[in-house]
């Protein structure tokens, strides 16, 4: 399971890069982004031998797409609404209904 919480940080970190990287034409941002994403990468497959494969994606797409989400209101002044918080809490339930039942 540490490997899988793992990747899921590095999946949000790689994602929120791409902002940085301005369309793959800044060096540093470029070059974290691609190594972060190769680590996530090496970690969900390492997560994936001892998790199934269904509940590991899920959940490690699951906490990324959150863990985005909510840097992206952080960071870049995206929306905060009633409405994104409740699908972010959706999600977040889901995640916890897959690892109770996996």
């Amino acid at each position: 399971m540490l490997h899988l919480l793992i990747a899921s940080v590095l999946e949000i970190g790689w994602a929120v890069g791409l902002k940085y990287t301005e369309g793959w034409t800044k060096l540093w941002p470029s070059i974290i982004t691609i190594v972060l994403m190769i680590g996530t990468y090496i970690l969900l497959a390492k997560a994936v031998e001892t998790i199934p494969l269904g509940t590991a994606y899920a959940i490690w797409t699951g906490i990324g797409a959150v863990g985005t989400a909510i840097f992206g209101m952080i960071l870049f002044g995206e929306p905060v609404t009633v409405a994104r918080i409740f699908c972010i809490v959706l999600i977040v339930a889901g995640i916890v209904g897959l690892k109770i039942t996996s």
